[in-house]
């Protein structure tokens, strides 16, 4: 096992603040000796820590204010995000159990409130999934996965579960790519798994069975789960 520099260490603690949205985009950063001695590492191992993350944009210095939060990790399609993955593989697995809690209450509530218009979202975004999938577009499978679930939480008419949602929503979208690229299969045998369980979330909220929803987001998102863990090196993951 690699051991973990104390830098490392202190740039990893400060990584947790940033995706937990402890510290939110904005935020002045507490002075290096409070952080120094809240992660009992010296004040030079937290300022290359800064530097590390200012480097990737993470992190901003305004001359005579000090170093705040910036909006990367918020704005950025990718690069951020999949940085702090790879560094935290324990990111991944968190996001599902995230997802699963939420998703699983956005599809229940989706079955139950939907109306003409939220089901006539929901279904031209399952159609350009199906064509995605189909012809092997992928840019276009991941855009379509993430407007399927961003739709179904708009379907849930339910404001804090839109403003949860919304709110991570860049992540979300990062996050449902990385999956996708994780469980690829040359045989093309997982997508189509993955497309039919898309459809069974649909059919029950499309037929108004919350309950059936609820099970087919939670049965996606566990098997997501599962596959990955399957495909991981980390023997240590946690499944549902």
């Amino acid at each position: 096992m690699v051991m973990q520099s104390v830098t490392e260490r202190a740039q990893k603690a400060i990584e947790v603040h940033l995706v937990d949205g402890s510290w939110p985009v904005g935020m002045r950063l507490p002075p290096e000796r409070v952080m120094a001695d809240e992660l009992g590492v010296s004040r030079n191992s937290v300022r290359e820590a800064i530097s590390r993350l200012k480097e990737r944009g993470l992190l901003f210095s305004k001359p005579g204010c000090g170093v705040f939060v910036s909006n990367r990790l918020q704005g950025a399609i990718s690069s951020p995000w999949r940085q702090l993955v790879a560094a935290q593989p324990d990111l991944r697995w968190d996001t599902l159990e995230f997802r699963r809690e939420l998703e699983g209450a956005t599809a229940y509530f989706a079955a139950l409130r939907a109306d003409a218009a939220d089901l006539k979202k929901i279904e031209e975004a399952v159609i350009r999934l199906l064509a995605a999938c189909r012809s092997g577009q992928k840019e276009e499978e991941y855009r379509a996965d993430a407007d399927f679930h961003e739709l179904i939480a708009e379907a849930s008419h339910n404001s804090m579960f839109l403003y949860l949602h919304s709110g991570i929503v860049r992540m979300l979208r990062e996050h449902i790519s990385l999956n996708i690229i994780g469980l690829e299969d040359p045989s093309g045998e997982m997508t189509e798994r993955l497309c039919r369980q898309h459809l069974e979330i649909w059919e029950a909220i499309r037929t108004h069975r919350p309950e059936d929803a609820r099970r087919a987001m939670l049965a996606h998102i566990n098997f997501t789960w599962a596959e990955l863990a399957r495909r991981s090196d980390d023997d240590s993951v946690r499944l549902p």
